[in-house]
């Protein structure tokens, strides 16, 4: 069984971000994988300082080995100013070939305003310089304050049909890189 760490990079207690990376993980699962969703939000992480050394940071192991001993990623970032959002830049960044090279990645971003895929153009070099697979497919929600129901799920069946796409690509991807490794 392949196994997927999912990380959001928000900070918000009633974060879309969440809702849509909790929406491609039950997706995944239906496939038959497995998804923990590593949440940021509970953990306690410095600021990246280019060192190797936050032994003072219990999480910052519980991090890299949670994404050490998944075979992939699914990634989900509000778009802040047209990229990333810096906490989820920040976890990246405490992290290391290590830990990110060989996995394969989805990608999932979130906006207020118009759909865009800056913030997963961004995404996609970061995870291609510390040698990730990022699959063809991602999500770009655009104006997320009117994508979900109350109860979490997606309003437009066209953008559901894209998180069935992302996690069938990500699920069938990571199967063949692991078979072959």
């Amino acid at each position: 069984m392949v196994r997927f760490m999912a990380i959001g990079g928000s900070l918000r207690p009633d974060s879309y971000t969440y809702l849509a990376l909790q929406a491609a993980a039950q997706r995944v699962e239906a496939l038959g994988a497995e998804v923990e969703i590593l949440d940021l939000r509970s953990m306690n992480l410095p600021f990246c300082d280019g060192g190797d050394d936050y032994s003072d940071y219990p999480d910052v192991e519980r991090l890299q080995r949670s994404v050490r001993e998944a075979d992939g990623l699914i990634l989900a970032t509000p778009e802040y100013h047209g990229s990333i959002s810096g906490v989820l830049k920040n976890a990246l960044d405490l992290m290391s070939f290590e830990e990110l090279s060989g996995k394969v990645a989805g990608a999932i971003s979130v906006l207020g305003g118009q759909s865009n895929s800056n913030a997963l153009n961004d995404l996609r070099v970061i995870l291609r310089w510390v040698h990730a697979w990022v699959i063809p497919e991602q999500v770009a929600i655009g104006q997320a304050w009117q994508a979900f129901e109350a109860d979490g799920k997606l309003k437009d069946q066209k953008l559901s049909q894209r998180f069935d796409q992302f996690a069938q690509s990500l699920v069938e991807n990571t199967r063949k890189l692991r078979n072959v490794a």
